[in-house]
């Protein structure tokens, strides 16, 4: 009974990590302050940076992953394959501010799903 509970806490909590697109886009919402229609938001970076949804996800799940896992060092590799990754696009860009939008949507999306892992850890210990 034990081990079935601590398997369901960690498939909810990695379920609701990964499901974490639309509460990071209203937070990035929320922090972008106006800007003239000519310079992008933090949203509009979608645009510019395409398959970020999806990239989202995977990282979320890698990062829920390695840290349930015991593995933090696996961060180290999911932010260099996603830079590596993107330096061309970031490093082309016409637009500087490319970069920062880049920076705080990784995090925050990292930072959700290290959230649902510390849930998921906390509760596993205390039971």
């Amino acid at each position: 009974m034990e081990v079935a509970f601590k398997g369901l806490v960690i498939a909810v909590c990695g379920v609701l990590a990964v499901l974490g697109n639309p509460v990071i886009r209203a937070f990035l919402r929320r922090i972008d302050p106006p800007r003239p229609s000519s310079e992008p938001t933090l949203l509009d970076a979608g645009t510019k940076l395409p398959g970020g949804r999806w990239i989202g996800v995977l990282e979320r799940v890698g990062t829920y992953v390695c840290l349930v896992a015991g593995f933090p060092a696996g961060l180290a590799f999911i932010l260099g394959v996603k830079g590596l990754g993107r330096y061309p696009e970031l490093r082309n860009g016409d637009d500087p501010r490319l970069g920062e939008l880049f920076i705080i949507g990784t995090f925050a999306s990292m930072l959700w799903a290290a959230g649902f892992a510390g849930v998921a850890l906390g509760v596993i210990r205390l039971w």
